[in-house]
Order: structure tokens, then C-alpha cells, then sequence
């Protein structure tokens, strides 16, 4: 229960954030409760200019991949074609959905050397390695197989005068190329001739963080990349949307999943969270690379991203499940956690003193799939969280 005149967060469900009601509920949410509708109105016009204009540009660029979620896959479906239109370049929807040809030699990846991993365009569905990729010569990339695991559909196209093997993705259905039997002998003969535009590119170094993990063992058995040392963190510091937003972007980190933690109730709903009865804090699971983020490093990046001074509360988020806390998993993150607090109190940068709770990790409870990667799916959405220098 708040204090008189306190403000907390409205309890968050999947319905939420949706067109201009979205914007007038989060503008709420940061304190402006009489925010008028015209001024509502007004930015969902704005909004509207801003999305007509980059579709009548005709060059607007696809949404970047920010997470990949193979478990999601199965439900994934393909948007309605107006909505394509939005978030694909001209090209890529006349490519993916209408069958259509690029230029040859005039298309970003044909000459594109970098290791890596090309996916669907409109989906994230993992298509192929650079592993496997060569230099036809025909100004398309091409490559010797798709990558393994991945099931490429092949239809056959009988254009006037030629019959070939077209090849979609599974998935999104999205129209790539076609197949031919003139490639490499040594790698099996074939060669799969892709549309750039059917494809977006996920560097080595980014693959990790963007949610494509499980395929770098080919590129650590070539030599391409070290096996990441993965470590386990769990932090707290307010509403865990903001949080994740921003710790599934550093460098290094290789998962995020948002719970609760720090209480004693079991299997947690968010609803129970809410009241505060449950002892539990909105927290951040975070899986990262040691040997590319230290703990130490990621424990700057928390201090920069909240408020650790005011206890329990994070601007208008009021209760212990908003509290700042570090849950050590070792007794090496206890002493780094103490280090990097200690450090912070006498850094000047806070007016008052820190309160982060320091604790041994507890059960970490995995918050409801809506509350996942939640900015992503919503952007724009609610947060109250933004890195400070």
C-alpha cells in the first residue's frame, strides 16, 4: 500500500501497451496521470508521420534482431503483408514475398567475408553459416549446405524456359533462392544461390548476445572464436522491464531472463509479487561471458542503471519487490559485489548513501512469458531505467 500521495506502477498484463492507450498508460506510469487525450492524440500522430514517411521513402530498414528465441519458433507467425511493408526495405519485400530477383553484384553480402551467421529477414530463423559459404562468381551469395539443423524448403520452379529448385525458410516461408547442382564437388556439388535481401548478417562476435549461442561450436572448432565462460548473476534494482532492455545489450552478456527472487514464496505470480508479501524482488537472471564481461564490469553497468540509494523504491515503483539488491552465487561474486559497492559509495557520483542489499542468491523464479524481453516486444513501453555516464 502506498503512502499518501505515492504513486506505483499499475499491475502489468499481456493486453497492455497497445496503440495510443499504450502511450497514454505509460505516460501514466512516469507520473503524468492528467497528461490530456489531445496530447495523446498528438504524438500518436506524430508517430503515424514518422511511419508513413519511412514507407513512403520506400528504403525503410527491417526491425534488428535484438533476441532470438528458438523455443519461440514453433509460434511464430508471419505478419500481415501491410506490416511487412513497414518493416522491410522495398527490395526485401519484393524478394521474400513476391519472389523477386536483386541485382547481381549489387547487393550487401556477395562479397561479404566476415564470420558469421545470415538468418531470415522476417523471422530470425538461423539459414546459413559463412562457414559454408564461397565465391561463385555470380555476384549472389552462395553457399555449399544450409546450416545444419536448419530445414529449407524446395519447390520446384518452372519459369519459361528454365525449370529450377526454388528454397524458402521454413518458417517465415520467406522466398530466398534457388538451389543448383554446380558447386564445389569437395563440399557435395551444390550450390544455393541467396538473395541478400532475404537475409540479415549476425557477426561471430555478436551471435551470443543476439540469442544464436548453440551454433558457435563450428566456429570454435575452426579457430574462429574461444568457448565462452559462462557465469550466472542475478540482480535487482526496480521494474526488471528497464533493467533487461539494457543489460541484454552490454557486451559479453549472453542471456537474460526476468523472475523474481530474494523471498520465500514459491512459484511466484506477479500478481503476489505486487503486494509485497512474497519477499521477492524483480530481478534480472543474467548469463554471461567471464572471459569478455568480468563481474566486477557488469556490477558498473547495475550501478549506472538505477538508483542505489533509495530504498525500496525506484522513482515511482514503490514496495521491497523494487528494492536494489546484488544475489552473490559465489563467495568470489560476494567479495567482488562488496568491492564494487564500496567503491561506488565513495566514487560522489550518489548525494546519498548506497543501499543495495548484498545476498546469497535464493531460487530464481522465471516471470511470466509476457514480461520477457517486454520493450522489445513493446518499444517504447514503460521504463524508468537509463545508463548514466
Amino acid at each position: 500500500m502506498s503512502a499518501p500521495g505515492q504513486w506505483t506502477r499499475p499491475t502489468k498484463s499481456p493486453e497492455q501497451n497497445s496503440g495510443a492507450e499504450s502511450l497514454e498508460r505509460d505516460l501514466r506510469r512516469t507520473g503524468q496521470k492528467h497528461m490530456s487525450k489531445i496530447a495523446v492524440i498528438a504524438a500518436a500522430v506524430i508517430l503515424a508521420a514518422c511511419i508513413v514517411a519511412k514507407v513512403l521513402h520506400g528504403r525503410a530498414q527491417p526491425a534488428g534482431i535484438s533476441t532470438y528465441e528458438p523455443n519461440q519458433m514453433k509460434d511464430f507467425k508471419k505478419p500481415e503483408a501491410a506490416e511487412l511493408k513497414k518493416k522491410l526495405s522495398s527490395e526485401q519485400f519484393a524478394v521474400t514475398q513476391q519472389c523477386g530477383t536483386e541485382p547481381a553484384f549489387h547487393n550487401p553480402y556477395w562479397n561479404n567475408h566476415e564470420p558469421g551467421l545470415y538468418v531470415d529477414v522476417v523471422s530470425g530463423e538461423p539459414l546459413f553459416s559463412s562457414l559454408d559459404k564461397f565465391d561463385s562468381g555470380t555476384g549472389w551469395p552462395s553457399f555449399t549446405q544450409p546450416l545444419k539443423g536448419t530445414d529449407i524448403v524446395e519447390k520446384k520452379d518452372s519459369a519459361p524456359g528454365m525449370v529450377r529448385k526454388e528454397v524458402r525458410s521454413k518458417v517465415a516461408d520467406s522466398h530466398l533462392g534457388h538451389v543448383f547442382d554446380d558447386g564445389p564437388g569437395d563440399k557435395g556439388g551444390l550450390r544455393y544461390c541467396i538473395n541478400s535481401a532475404s537475409l540479415q548478417f549476425i557477426p561471430l562476435e555478436e551471435m551470443d548476445q543476439a540469442g544464436y549461442g548453440r551454433y558457435l561450436e563450428p566456429f570454435v572448432k575452426a579457430g574462429l572464436i574461444k568457448a565462452p565462460m559462462r557465469e550466472t548473476a542475478i540482480l535487482a534494482g526496480g521494474c526488471f522491464w528497464g533493467m533487461e532492455e539494457i543489460i541484454r545489450k552490454i557486451p559479453g552478456v549472453i542471456k537474460t531472463t526476468v523472475g523474481y527472487s530474494g523471498g520465500s514464496t514459491a512459484n511466484p505470480t506477479y500478481e503476489e509479487v505486487c503486494t509485497g508479501g512474497t519477499g521477492h524482488a524483480e530481478a534480472i537472471q543474467v548469463e554471461f561471458d567471464s572471459a569478455r564481461l568480468g563481474y566486477e564490469n557488469l556490477l558498473d553497468y547495475f550501478f549506472r542503471m538505477h538508483d542505489p540509494t533509495t530504498l525500496n523504491r525506484q522513482h515511482n515503483d514503490v514496495g521491497t519487490q523494487y528494492r536494489s539488491a546484488i544475489f552473490y552465487t559465489s563467495e568470489a561474486q560476494k567479495q567482488s559485489a562488496e568491492r564494487v559497492k564500496a567503491r561506488w559509495d565513495k566514487s560522489g557520483k550518489f548525494n546519498r548513501p548506497i543501499t543495495t542489499e548484498i545476498s546469497a542468491a535464493t531460487k530464481f523464479y522465471s516471470a511470466e512469458e509476457y514480461h520477457q524481453k517486454y520493450l522489445v516486444k513493446h518499444p517504447g513501453g514503460y521504463t524508468c531505467h537509463v545508463l548514466r555516464d
